[in-house]
């Protein structure tokens, strides 16, 4: 791939506008004359020490052409104008560079210079160098502010008004928290100013019905409070708007243009929208990348148009976009039912879904701070709008439906920041089992998509739901009550029936219904005599209003108890509406302890009751009510596992002293030197690597003939284990490759004997391996997924390590506080800890095992898979006696020290 489109990418500036970064080439000639004409005599100044530039040939061709390794410049457009370059020239032979900045007066303060740095650093220490060397003048306030913002540890020396300045250009944790910085900075104003418009265009709005006329009639009737402009090429008024026949007419400037006209039209309006200096494009039409290879084309011109105008483009093939902040009003989407204004970021990737989401989210009584549809995803994504809710202080809940997860580790680095303030509540499409891939090894055969999601949103904090059903649960709690602090459970109800299953759905979530303390049972005898009052409290059918709030009372401020779930069977005579008030008033007292309801009725009845009580008492949307026991349950638990990861310490990255990094690379280099392709590594090779990263492995010799063998067999001890050793052998127990307890010669040339009879010329050599027992046989894995990058498997292990699937996955990197908690996560964690009077595995071994494996996944893209089964667990040691690694060229990975568009 040429260096061009290697390196050329579009970027946010700090002030949410989109540019265009790409190196210099021969025809920019003229674009490089006038831009230096343009720039004021003081810029001119700082950047040359002169008062003009010597536009010359040679010195107009130097900066318009590049030999990366020597020599670059790069230049940042706005639309079609060039407004900055920089460049490095490396000094010598030396990994040291000397660069330079100029940015156009007009647009200093965007953040330009900041940007081409980070770009310009990443090129040059693909070219292997590591630090830049600075010449300023002491008033340049401007470009020693990037220098000082870079985050990179820079010196400076004063001499004669000049101003050296020095600094490493590796990636530090410094300098990637400014980058990450300032890119949520962008981002996030990139979405306020197109969720704020103060005018909106509405671009095939008809005066009959029709999807553009609902958008618009639904920014009128939501009190849209900017200006609005119907388009349409046939009408003069539509709607009492004056109307127009282009967005060219309009005299002023339109921030917000949303188009809803046939597929093939899209792109004029896109186009003419970028002429009234839009911020932003929401295109509603289909018939675009969903719809085969004409519609990708299409999409792909929408989103350079978009973006060489300097806008976001929301979709196509979405609903729209809403924002209920007061002073904005902003409704522009064709869903009938208006969503009230709350604290809850809602993103939809289906548009026609969107439609029913927000119909539900309405008759729950849920608010909404912003509600966007993001279609096919052309430019605004998910990871967008989450920087934006970050820093909306409206938004306190977020709620996204996803079929896709365009960059999953930007995805999660942004959620698990945003998690730590503001839950996330998901519910992804794509989970099934057909989505799996076909693999060799154990640990990729078991890496489904659903097991990539699982890991990227446990790393994030992210809650996963299975279903809308459950996405909806959960927000009914979180929007208005605190998730618990703790899992024990009271629960309180009328009818010994439901609250059994309650109990029983509380306990299978993972939740405690502990034994109520005897003052609070005291308290519920008085306030109901004859109650039941262990827990589940059974306040018997007759139970009154009065009996339940002094039962929630007592159990409230009982301190074994973290949450209540009130339950309520309506029976003849009962007082549905009274007993249904008491409950909502105890969950707004509750501050601390969440409050929810299950009264066991029909939706129906239940959506009326809500419906009637709302209309009486507006506080009582903000009770989580569910039709039944079970939901709550499963509502309280997604609660209280996210209070877990919010509240757990961070954990931290280990220091390994061990691990030789140069080596390891330089091993898979010569590797793949000799196969481009990749391919698996040979016993020795695998063994190498993972010495290399301080992995405890069995000892063991290579051998090629049965005399061979024996006499490894007597230097490492009987008894010992054979192994077959041949490219074309994968799982060597299924095709009889391994022969356990071998304890003298005639053992082991028996064993080579069988092996040759089975496996022909297959086999190629043995391994000789001392025989290890004593311990749990566990897997330690990695894979890398095409989208998600490294996961990190550990499970049981062994021959039956598939059957059993008892596994759990993460992303790297890995704390020591992940790696303990990937150990106690398996079903067969037990075995480990001391099962029936055992010894307990020496656990600290596994997690450092497991935590060199995710370095090792971070440092190597090229290692493709990797298994380590099975690793013997035993009281003293980790102990790998089986590994086999897979190489191949490394996937594209973003750099992470880098900002830059889709």
């Amino acid at each position: 791939m040429a260096p061009e489109s290697r390196w050329a990418c579009d970027v946010l500036l700090a002030d949410g506008r989109p540019a265009h970064i790409r190196p210099a080439r021969p025809e920019d000639r003229e674009q490089l004359r006038a831009f230096h004409a343009r720039l004021s005599k003081e810029t001119v100044y700082f950047r040359y020490f002169s008062a003009k530039p010597r536009l010359t040939d040679p010195w107009l061709d130097a900066f318009t052409q590049v030999d990366p390794p020597r020599h670059l410049v790069l230049f940042a457009f706005a639309g079609d104008e060039l407004i900055g370059m920089a460049s490095y020239d490396r000094l010598g032979d030396t990994d040291t560079a000397d660069v330079a900045f100029v940015v156009d007066d007009v647009h200093q303060g965007r953040g330009v210079g900041t940007l081409l740095l980070e770009h310009l650093a990443s090129i040059a220490r693909e070219h292997g160098i590591h630090g830049f060397v600075a010449d300023t003048l002491v008033r340049n306030d401007a470009m020693l502010g990037v220098f000082r913002d870079s985050g990179l540890t820079n010196q400076r020396t004063l001499e004669h008004g000049i101003v050296h300045v020095t600094f490493p250009i590796d990636s530090d944790e410094s300098s990637t928290a400014r980058i990450e910085e300032r890119e949520h900075l962008a981002e996030s104003v990139s979405i306020a100013r197109l969720l704020a418009p103060r005018s909106v265009a509405v671009v095939g709005a008809g005066r009959k019905a029709g999807v553009g006329r609902m958008i618009l009639d639904g920014l009128i009737a939501g009190g849209f409070r900017g200006t609005l402009y119907p388009v349409n090429r046939h009408a003069d008024r539509v709607a009492d708007l004056p109307a127009v026949a282009r967005l060219s007419d309009i005299a002023d400037d339109v921030d917000l243009v949303v188009a809803a006209v046939p597929a093939p039209g899209v792109a004029d309006v896109v186009r003419d929208a970028a002429r009234v200096h839009a911020r932003g494009v929401v295109v509603i039409s289909a018939g675009f990348a969903e719809s085969g290879p004409e519609g990708v084309a299409r999409e792909r011109e929408l989103l350079a148009l978009a973006r060489q105008g300097g806008m976001r483009l929301v979709g196509p093939n979405c609903l729209g976009v809403v924002n209920t902040a007061e002073e904005v009003s902003l409704n522009a989407t064709f869903a009938p039912a208006l969503p009230r204004r709350g604290g809850i970021g809602f993103l939809s990737q289906s548009g026609a879904l969107g439609v029913a989401l927000l119909a539900r989210a309405r008759e729950l009584g849920l608010g909404l701070s912003s509600f966007v549809s993001v279609g096919n995803k052309a430019d605004v994504s998910g990871n967008d709008l989450l920087q934006y809710w970050e820093a909306d202080p409206a938004t306190r809940l977020v709620l996204l439906y996803l079929e896709s997860i365009g960059n999953p580790r930007k995805f999660a680095r942004i959620a698990q920041r945003l998690s730590r303030s503001k839950p996330i509540v998901a519910v992804k499409g794509g989970r099934s089992a057909s989505g799996r891939r076909a693999a060799s090894s154990h640990t990729a055969a078991m890496a489904s998509p659903a097991a990539a999601v699982d890991a990227l949103f446990r790393h994030a904090g992210v809650i996963r739901v299975d279903s809308l059903q459950e996405l909806f649960d959960v927000a009914q709690l979180l929007a208005h009550r605190p998730p618990p602090r703790g899992r024990r459970v009271a629960i309180v109800g009328n009818s010994g029936g439901p609250g059994i299953l309650a109990a029983d759905s509380c306990e299978a979530e993972g939740l405690a219904v502990p034994v109520l303390g005897k003052a609070t049972q005291k308290r519920i005898a008085q306030a109901a005599p004859g109650a039941a009052s262990g827990n589940p409290v059974d306040l018997l059918a007759a139970a009154s209003p009065e009996a339940y709030a002094r039962a929630l009372d007592a159990v409230l401020a009982d301190p074994e108890v973290d949450a209540v779930l009130a339950i309520f069977t309506p029976l003849r005579g009962s007082d549905a509406d009274g007993t249904a008030r008491v409950i909502a008033r105890a969950a707004l007292g509750a501050r601390e302890k969440p409050v929810v309801a299950s009264i066991v009725t029909g939706e129906v009845e239940l959506a009326a009751l809500r419906a009637r009580l709302s209309r009486e008492e507006p506080a009582f949307e903000q009770l989580p009510l569910y039709a039944f026991p079970e939901s709550a349950a499963r509502a309280l638990e997604c609660a209280a596992a996210y209070a877990e990861w919010r509240d757990r310490p961070p954990g931290t990255l280990p220091v390994f002293t061990d691990v030789r990094v140069d080596a390891a690379r330089a091993l898979v280099r010569t590797e793949l030197a000799a196969r481009r392709a990749g391919g698996w590594l040979a016993p020795e090779a695998t063994a190498e690597l993972l010495r290399h990263y301080g992995v405890d492995l069995a000892r063991a010799e290579l051998v090629s003939a049965p005399r061979e063998a024996c006499a490894a067999a007597e230097r490492l001890g009987f008894p010992v284990v054979l192994k077959a050793v041949g490219p074309e052998i994968v799982h060597k127990t299924e095709v009889g490759g391994v022969a356990l307890g071998l304890a003298d010669r005639e053992a082991v040339r028996s064993a080579w004997t069988r092996m040759r009879r089975r496996l022909g010329g297959q086999l190629q050599g043995g391994l000789v391996q001392e025989q290890v027992t004593g311990g749990v046989e566990t897997i330690v894995g990695m894979v890398q997924d095409a989208a998600f990058g490294p996961l990190v498997l550990f499970g049981l292990g062994g021959v039956a390590t598939e059957v059993l699937a008892d596994r759990a996955f993460r992303i790297p990197p890995l704390t020591d506080r992940d790696a303990h908690e990937l150990v106690r996560e398996i079903r067969g964690a037990p075995l480990l800890l001391g099962y029936r009077g055992s010894r307990p595995a020496n656990l600290a071994a596994l997690e450092s095992l497991l935590m060199r494996i995710a370095r090792l996944a971070d440092d190597l893209p090229e290692v493709w898979e990797l298994d380590l089964n099975p690793v013997l667990a035993t009281p003293e040691r980790a102990v790998v006696l089986d590994a086999r690694i897979r190489i191949a060229p490394a996937p594209k990975r973003p750099d992470s020290a880098l900002r830059r568009l889709r």
